[in-house]
């Protein structure tokens, strides 16, 4: 989660209009992953097992 808080206060600082498009892009995708990597571990924290299962 800290990982996830760092990246977008890292961001939500910088000007976009100030970043070079290609490295912009890499903030994004890493940003995305580390989002999914969040759900997952949400996800495998909250799992509900169904009756019989």
């Amino acid at each position: 989660m800290r990982e996830l808080t760092n990246a977008i206060d890292q961001l939500s600082a910088e000007d976009p209009s100030d970043i070079p498009r290609g490295l912009l892009a890499q903030q994004v995708i890493e940003l995305h992953w580390q989002m999914a990597r969040l759900q997952a571990q949400i996800a495998r924290r909250t799992y509900v097992r169904g009756p019989g299962g």
